[in-house]
């Protein structure tokens, strides 16, 4: 086989095919890289601990960033329903994992998401895919937020949409200013989201314990 041809695995799940690829020649690539990081700051690539390492942080970034690889419009779109319902429909506590684009280094926590339906409604699995799907790429959580929403605004064109993220950035607990305990919280709202009401009622709603 070709250094370069693309090795992948193929699952369908409700029209959607997800596909994990590793490509060998990016992988190779990647790793010979890490081999000179690896030696310049003073280590041994050769040695036992480290001989698979390099290609272990190439697959891993593969993994950490297969974000790029994806649509979003499409995972909304394999799984939109007309449906007379023009009530808040409330998604919380999504895991993000994501990567720091400015020390690529992961930041992590949650995602509260809430959209108001205009004659369509969507898979509700289909809502955390769209969020890895752009966790999965080299970001800032500013833009995070607001590519998340705009995404479900676009395609279901809701009456709004609604988006709150709360992440501990490693940047800012292993280096810098070194503080372990901090949290981020950025937020982006569209159409009735907008209004004071309906936007205390969502607030409300992803604090409350209602399980």
């Amino acid at each position: 086989m070709d250094k370069h041809t693309q090795d992948f695995t193929e699952e369908e799940n409700e029209g959607y095919v997800k596909i994990d690829r590793y490509n060998q020649g990016r992988i190779d690539s990647i790793a010979e890289h890490y081999k000179d990081i690896l030696t310049q700051i003073g280590e041994d690539p050769e040695r036992e601990g480290l001989v698979k390492t390099p290609e272990r942080v190439a697959k891993a970034l593969q993994f950490l960033t297969h974000g790029y690889d994806t649509k979003p419009e499409e995972i909304l779109r394999s799984a939109m329903f007309k449906e007379d319902y023009s009530q808040m429909v409330v998604v919380k506590d999504i895991e993000i994992f994501s990567m720091c684009e400015h020390h690529m280094l992961p930041f992590f926590g949650k995602a509260h998401i809430a959209y108001i339906p205009n004659g369509h409604i969507v898979g509700l699995s289909k809502i955390p895919r769209v969020v890895d799907a752009y966790a999965r790429r080299l970001q800032v959580q500013e833009r995070l937020t607001n590519e998340i929403r705009d995404c479900i605004q676009a395609t279901l064109n809701p009456a709004g949409v609604a988006v709150v993220i709360e992440c501990k950035h490693l940047c800012m607990s292993m280096r810098g200013v070194q503080k372990q305990n901090s949290v981020t919280t950025t937020s982006a709202f569209t159409g009735q989201f907008k209004n004071e009401t309906t936007r205390a009622e969502f607030l409300r709603l992803i604090t409350a314990d209602l399980h």
